[in-house]
């Protein structure tokens, strides 16, 4: 029997949805203008490209970079998008072609597309039935990228592995005041990803020293000024190996603190202590962010976040872990999504602590070791 590469097995498990819903061709895009990740997870192509995949299975690429797509691409066919004066709707229409679309069938188009452009599709496909809507087949593939298989499991417990080894560097860099501002700390995981082979950053470092950490997300991420110093700081970071990026997030504490951020502190840990038990396979995802807010309101403290979110090819990927999710929004074996409990405020600073977690058949699996650290 033939072997089916993770690749070919995701576009069958696609088409047999295709087929439940009488759609003969999907159509995915990514370009400088409307970034899709679905493009990776099905072709193994890592951008710029109109990928093409059909009720059989099949799946065809138009990539700008027909060397790259050569080297990375696994589909059944290639054409160079040049071919198709690097028109999106034309490649579509010869990626239609080849596979024989015929007459009244269903094609979808990515749900983002723009109207002007949606028009032109429909002028192309006068014989067919186009669909680009929110709930179809973009939340299908959004579903689907949730549940991990054993190929991305295994990528992301090695971009873990590599981030764990980062943030032991970093604390030992700390210790021995190696590390004293922003910008050192942030240019040093920009180097560690690229001296390791990786892809780079999975977004941009936030590094955010006491003077500015009560920001949820520093912005600037970093800058020339002082990291680690008195006071609380937070370092958020994640480390892209073969696509898939960690995420995690340090708080650093140094000197003599005030009652209050002691306060904040024991309320963070206690919160990702507490909540990781309700990270376990049927258990509806609002349930550990309501945990965690009833835990900071001891403190009459609010967290302005989400508890955590799935990740991925992206940073961010479904599920989102927040207190009004649905109740039938619950983790699932092959999940990997963040568990972030943070606090901040505008005279203490912030505190936020971050790991990445796999929802298991028996429970959960802790796949970072990002702390508070003491200094």
């Amino acid at each position: 029997m033939k072997n089916i590469s993770v690749y070919q097995k995701r576009c069958m498990a696609l088409a047999a949805w295709m087929e439940q819903n009488n759609i003969a061709l999907v159509i995915i895009e990514d370009s400088e203008n409307m970034r899709d990740p679905a493009l990776r997870y099905f072709s193994g192509h890592p951008n710029d490209a109109i990928l093409g995949i059909s009720f059989t299975g099949e799946a065809i690429l138009s990539p700008w970079d027909e060397h790259l797509a050569n080297e990375k691409a696994d589909v059944n066919v290639i054409i160079p998008f040049t071919k198709f004066d690097r028109s999106n709707v034309q490649a579509a229409a010869g990626i239609a072609a080849i596979f024989q679309i015929m007459p009244n069938q269903k094609i979808e188009i990515p749900s983002r597309t723009p109207y002007p452009v949606f028009l032109k599709y429909v002028e192309t496909f006068v014989r067919n039935d186009v669909l680009c809507r929110e709930n179809g087949v973009n939340q299908h593939i959004k579903y689907m990228r949730a549940i991990k298989d054993e190929t991305e499991i295994a990528t992301i417990r090695k971009a873990c592995a590599l981030t764990n080894e980062v943030i032991e560097t970093i604390e030992a860099g700390l210790i021995d005041g190696k590390f004293t501002s922003e910008i050192e700390v942030a240019l040093f995981i920009e180097k560690a990803a690229h001296s390791n082979n990786l892809e780079g950053t999975g977004f941009g470092t936030l590094a955010a020293g006491a003077s500015r950490s009560f920001y949820i997300h520093a912005f600037p991420g970093y800058t020339s000024g002082m990291f680690a110093d008195k006071g609380l700081s937070i370092l958020d970071f994640g480390l892209i190996y073969d696509g898939y990026t960690s995420d995690v997030t340090l708080t650093v504490a140094r000197g003599t603190l005030e009652k209050k951020q002691n306060e904040m502190l024991e309320s963070v840990q206690t919160a990702a202590n507490i909540s990781l038990d309700l990270y376990k396979a049927g258990i509806p995802v609002c349930e550990a962010n309501i945990k965690t807010d009833s835990i900071f309101q001891q403190i009459n403290r609010k967290m302005p976040h989400a508890l955590g979110h799935g990740i991925g090819l992206e940073a961010h990927e479904w599920p989102s872990i927040k207190s009004n999710a649905d109740i039938s929004q619950v983790f699932m074996p092959g999940m990997v999504v963040t568990l972030e409990p943070g606090l901040y405020d505008a005279k203490l600073g912030g505190c936020r602590l971050e790991n990445d977690i796999l929802i298991t058949e028996t429970g959960n699996e802790v796949l970072t070791n990002s702390k508070i650290i003491r200094l």
